[in-house]
């Protein structure tokens, strides 16, 4: 009997009776209210498949997944969905050799200081200044020319 009068007197804590935290209280359920996400007949939004994709990779399983056997190699599987999986090209060099056909042509402007162009300039700018790379990172960066192509 002590105890019910005492949880009646008591009133339930939340963050405005209390010190409680708001994100602690309970959510109230509304009445008539409807489930989040799409509504029926909502039109879905999905990203559209490039025309022209550069590479095909299809997954195909190894056994039926309903009775556990072996496909055989000529048998005729349907496809069941495509997506794309966009990616950044590779990063290459672009590279111009310059030449000269005749004895007296003057060497161009870019053969002389250095090989290397605007860009790449930019790069290393880019690179020593902002990410503060040292010299010797640097110098490792510009090595690796190799492996870029």
């Amino acid at each position: 009997m002590i105890d019910l009068v005492l949880r009646l007197q008591r009133t339930d804590k939340n963050s405005h009776t209390s010190a409680k935290l708001p994100s602690t209280d309970e959510k109230e359920k509304r009445e008539n209210a409807r489930p989040g996400g799409a509504k029926p007949g909502h039109a879905p939004h999905s990203r559209r498949l490039a025309d022209h994709p550069d590479e095909f990779h299809d997954h195909i399983p190894d056994f039926c997944r309903q009775c556990g056997g072996a496909f055989s190699p000529d048998e005729t599987l349907e496809l069941m969905v495509e997506y794309d999986e966009i990616e950044r090209p590779p990063v290459k060099p672009y590279i111009v050799r310059h030449r000269r056909v005749a004895q007296k042509a003057l060497a161009p402007t870019v053969a002389m200081p250095t090989p290397f162009g605007p860009r790449i300039h930019a790069l290393a700018i880019y690179h020593k200044g902002f990410q503060a790379l040292s010299y010797e990172r640097l110098r490792v960066l510009f090595q690796a020319r190799s492996a870029w192509r």
